[in-house]
Order: structure tokens, then C-alpha cells, then sequence
């Protein structure tokens, strides 16, 4: 073995060079005038058709610039938004009506109160949008966080903590009186913190092997979901104060959220279902073989592995349910949507610029869907730490 040829001191010293990326095609305009004949002369129809489409969208950007920027008025000045109208955007509208836009009828003097709720939440979801912070070391302060969240929420919002003052000298104000931004935020939130869990019971009790359990269960989802989210909430807001004593009539800002969550519960719990119809049947007997019983093995097993798979649908379900919150305006709550209406309808200077009002909380139900879009992909890295 001693006697074996020892390899060159030349070739110990290698080293493996990493790959190098594929040197980059320079541009140049012969190039492409080749490409776009080719493309015209082989595919001629759907040339011409995305030739029309761009001219469209050249068109109709030109026209929105010039609406929207070019041709706007900035400042809040009655004259120059008339003398613009049907030219140009009245942006000054936001100006004289952001406030009451974004707070509806809370108080003027205190609107500094759901303007710390609504930052406090958006630092609590910020938080909570870092995947590492989802481990299990890390689990209690976000619990702790989000606690405080509400506290804090409950405590601004209202001058208080379950009606009780607690003497810090903030004015209580009713819940009649939340609305805009604040109160957009709080339903949403609740909703879906509350439809969650509701719905991943509602689907395991119908993929459940007990008939009369699995009976109430789709009798619930298919009854919830054959009705429109309106007509639950009047019947939360106006038939059940009629069935209880008037003293014991739940707030109504209370009843529009339980018509919410049980309305959205019916839909996530389809969602849900969709996830554990999909978990490979093998994994379940391999968890019982190993002695699991059912509640470990869901939540060991299975419920990671379907929520994985419907995250997409999830997030989805969850800017519905943003997006739903909308219609409690038609039980007096005046969201952002019925703050902007209310801004607006009730004063004949600014109500012919309704549509920048529009505009406005539309960007603003755009930057919270597309938030939430994104976010859906760290929660699906997340789902590994839902152990």
C-alpha cells in the first residue's frame, strides 16, 4: 500500500470554480425588427389583435394622465374644480374630506384616537407578516403583541376597556359613532380571526364519519351560503333585537360582527375541506398506526399539510371578507365606503366629485388587497411552523 504513486501536489490544490452566468445577448434594433416581422408574418391574427390592444391602452393612459394629473386641481378651491369639471380631477376634494373620509363620524377633536388604532394595527400586521416570527420560540410575543393590539384598539376607540372608565380622561365614545378606516380594519380583522377556526370545525365535522354531525354541518354551509351576505346582516341588526328583551339587545356593532363571521365561516370551511380532501390518506393511517388519536393527528398531520395546500384560497377568502365589510353601511355603520358617502352626498358644493372620492378609498382597498396578496406567499412558508 506504501508503495502506491502519491498524486501530484498540483492536483490536490484544485478547486472547483463556480458556474458563471450565460454572457447577456446585446440589444440592437435589427434584432428586433426581425423578431416583430417573424412574429407578424407567423402569427398574424394575434399580432394584429395585441397591436389593437396596446393602441388601447396608449389611448386610455393618455386620457387618465391627463384626468388624473395633467388637467388636475390640486388645491381645495370650489371655482377651479368647477371650471375643470369633465376635464380634469378635483384632487382638493381630499383635502376639504379626507378626515371625515378616513373617520367617519367620530369626533373631530378626538380623531387622533383611530388614527393611533389604525398605526397600531398596521405595525401588529407587519409583525405578523415575518414568517420568523411565526416559530414556536417567538409564538407568545406575537400573542402578547396582538393582545395589546386590541386592548390598546378598545381602550382609543372607546375612552375605556368592556365599559369600564379607567379615569386616563378620554371621552367615551359610542360605537355608533367608529367608523371610516378604523372600523373597516376592526371588522376584517375580527372576522376573520373569528371564521378561521369556526371554519376549519365546520369542515372537519363534514368530512366527519358521524352522520348526524356531518348533517348539521352541511345543513349550516349550504344554508349560509345560499343566502347574500346582506340579508344576514339585517337579519343580525334588525330581527335579533326582536327576539330578545330590549335590555339585553347586543350592541349593534357587535351583531353586524357575529353576521359577518358566521356568513364568512360557511365559505372558509368549504376552503378548508378542499385542503383535507386533498392530504394523502396515507399519512392519516400511518399517524394511527403510530397510535395518534384523531384531534393530535389533525393537528399534527393533516391540518398543516390542507392549510398548506389552500393558503391561496385562504387569502382569497380573506379579501372577501375585507371587502364585504362594505356593506354594513345599510345598518348605519359607516365604514370607508359609507364615510366617503357620507362626506360627500350631504354637501352639494363637493357631492359632484364623488367619483375622486371613489378613487381615493379604491386605491386604499387596492393597497391592503395587494398586501395581503403578497403576504400570501410568506404564509405559505409559514405553514412549517404550524406544528
Amino acid at each position: 500500500m506504501n508503495d502506491l504513486p502519491q498524486a501530484p501536489a498540483a492536483y490536490v490544490r484544485l478547486q472547483s470554480i463556480p458556474a458563471q452566468p450565460a454572457p447577456l445577448k446585446a440589444w440592437s434594433l435589427r434584432t428586433t425588427l426581425n423578431f416583430a416581422s417573424r412574429t407578424l408574418r407567423l402569427q398574424p391574427l394575434q399580432s394584429a389583435l395585441s397591436l389593437i390592444l396596446l393602441a388601447l391602452v396608449i389611448l386610455l393612459g393618455n386620457k387618465a394622465m391627463q384626468w388624473a394629473v395633467l388637467e388636475a386641481v390640486f388645491v381645495p378651491d370650489e371655482a377651479l374644480c368647477q371650471a375643470a369639471r369633465g376635464v380634469g380631477a378635483c384632487w382638493g376634494v381630499l383635502a376639504e374630506k379626507y378626515k371625515l373620509i378616513l373617520w367617519g363620524r367620530y369626533p373631530f377633536e378626538e380623531q387622533w384616537r383611530p388614527c393611533l388604532s389604525v398605526a397600531l394595527i398596521l405595525a401588529a400586521l407587519l409583525w405578523s407578516s415575518s414568517a420568523k416570527n411565526w416559530q414556536a420560540s417567538k409564538r407568545s410575543w406575537l400573542l402578547c403583541i396582538w393582545v395589546f393590539t386590541g386592548l390598546s384598539f378598545e381602550l382609543l376607540m372607546s375612552g375605556g376597556l368592556f365599559g369600564l372608565d379607567l379615569g386616563w380622561g378620554l371621552r367615551h365614545v359610542e360605537s355608533e359613532l367608529w367608523g371610516g378606516l378604523a372600523l373597516t380594519l376592526l371588522l376584517s380583522l375580527l372576522s376573520i380571526m373569528l371564521a378561521t377556526p369556526l371554519g376549519i370545525l365546520l369542515a372537519l365535522a363534514r368530512t366527519s364519519k358521524m352522520p348526524l354531525l356531518r348533517s348539521v354541518s352541511i345543513t349550516y354551509i349550504e344554508v349560509v351560503r345560499g343566502v347574500p351576505l346582506i340579508s344576514v346582516l339585517f337579519m343580525a341588526s334588525f330581527l335579533l333585537p326582536l327576539l330578545l328583551p330590549s335590555q339585553k339587545s347586543p350592541d349593534v356593532l357587535l351583531r353586524v360582527l357575529v353576521g359577518i363571521t358566521l356568513f364568512s365561516s360557511a365559505y372558509t370551511a368549504e376552503v378548508v375541506r378542499a385542503g383535507l380532501l386533498s392530504v394523502d390518506p396515507g399519512h392519516i393511517e400511518a399517524a394511527q398506526s403510530l397510535g395518534l388519536g384523531y384531534w393530535r393527528t389533525q393537528r399534527h398531520v393533516v391540518l398543516p399539510q390542507a392549510l398548506s395546500f389552500v393558503t391561496p384560497g385562504l387569502v382569497n377568502n380573506f379579501i372577501s371578507i375585507f371587502k364585504d365589510t362594505s356593506l354594513v353601511t345599510i345598518v348605519s355603520l359607516y365604514e370607508l365606503t359609507g364615510a366617503m358617502g357620507l362626506a360627500l352626498n350631504g354637501d352639494p358644493i363637493w357631492r359632484p366629485f364623488k367619483l375622486e372620492g371613489y378613487a381615493f378609498i379604491g386605491l386604499i382597498y387596492f393597497c391592503f388587497c395587494f398586501a395581503m396578496s403578497f403576504m400570501s406567499q410568506k404564509l405559505q412558508h409559514a405553514q412549517r411552523h404550524f406544528t
